[in-house]
């Protein structure tokens, strides 16, 4: 089983049945997933697209979301002043927590949480709400390739049960780090948390991540490739809740969670791998996903530090010949068998 298409079928084969875990119930909307959704989607720098299940299955983006709009924050104010009013610090509380944005510096800890993620997208430019929903959802567009819209109900559910969103943002207020527009800023978050995606939608926005911030489809650029460092650095410290630090001991990668049940992974310079199952465990974390990123990272060597790091090798049936990358995977894509 040593080529990916393969290897990606054995996995979903092997999870599909596993149904440990919730559907996310403090969004009322999350509760209406079906469980047994379940899928798997590869997409390399160049373009290929390997996967399976339920790939074109809409959900809501939720917290993956963060990554992006971290981004866009940099390119808006440059990471000198994002670091003043957001750090970059992993934390163990979970991602809601209040209590860690009332000690020391008052800032919140990283993008990833939601407070850092409020604080994030109160930092959005726009002339007014409207333009900044516009910025972002052309934003996502850029990554995704195609255009992006909002479910609405989720919206709706998120802002009638988002009152610890409120209490953060209350609090950052009192602290100086965003201004006097709570709702505004609150609605443009609970907005992004509602986009609608799928897995293959996803696998693309972190091939993009992945390619230098060119999606690797339209070709189109998704962000400046001098941020793809910070992105990523947050990632791999704080992206995936209060398992973080034990996700960079088992996976090793740069990723990202949401509590619909999405995982995105980047492999620099090769590929965005991304898993859609809506069971998460406690943390608020897809379980299949985590299994299915445990698996891949052990058996294409992914984890950043894998020693010997051996290069990654990507086989172009077009030209009949291997061309080989210096990075620290091996992927042996086979064509010729369909998944």
């Amino acid at each position: 089983m040593s080529n990916l298409p393969e290897f990606i079928k054995f996995l979903y084969q092997e999870y599909r049945h596993l149904n440990s875990g919730s559907l996310a119930s403090y969004i009322p909307e999350l509760t209406k997933a079906n469980p047994n959704w379940f899928a798997i989607s590869v997409v390399t720098k160049e373009g290929e697209i390997f996967e399976i299940g339920d790939s074109q299955e809409n959900f809501t983006i939720q917290s993956i979301s963060k990554v992006f709009v971290y981004g866009m924050a940099l390119e808006d104010c440059d990471r000198e002043t994002l670091l003043e009013k957001i750090g970059v610090e992993p934390t163990g509380d979970p991602f809601n927590s209040v209590i860690r944005l009332d000690e020391n510096s008052k800032r919140p800890d990283n993008p990833m949480v939601n407070a850092g993620a409020i604080a994030t997208a109160g930092l959005i430019k726009g002339a007014n709400a409207t333009e900044k929903l516009n910025r972002m959802l052309d934003m996502f567009r850029r990554y995704i390739g195609h255009d992006v819209f909002i479910n609405a109900p989720v919206f709706m559910s998120e802002r009638a049960t988002g009152h610890r969103n409120r209490a953060l943002a209350n609090l950052l207020l009192n602290f100086g780090i965003i201004e006097n527009n709570i709702e505004e800023i609150l609605d443009l978050y609970f907005q992004q948390c509602s986009l609608v995606v799928n897995c293959h939608d996803l696998a693309v926005m972190a091939a993009t991540l992945a390619n230098r911030g060119v999606n690797p489809i339209t070709k189109e650029q998704g962000i400046k490739p001098c941020y793809i460092r910070d992105i990523l650095s947050v990632m791999y410290t704080c992206g995936m809740y209060n398992y973080a630090g034990e996700w960079a001991y088992r996976v090793g990668i740069p990723a990202k969670s949401g509590v619909s049940g999405g995982i995105i992974g980047v492999i620099p310079d090769s590929a965005g791998i991304a898993v859609f199952s809506p069971l998460i465990d406690s943390r608020g974390n897809s379980i299949r996903g985590m299994k299915v990123f445990e698996a891949l990272s052990d058996k294409f060597n992914l984890h950043l530090f894998d020693y010997p790091l051996p290069k990654c090798s990507f086989l172009d049936i077009s030209e009949n010949r291997i061309e080989s990358i210096p990075k620290k995977i091996e992927f042996i894509f086979d064509k010729t068998k369909p998944l």
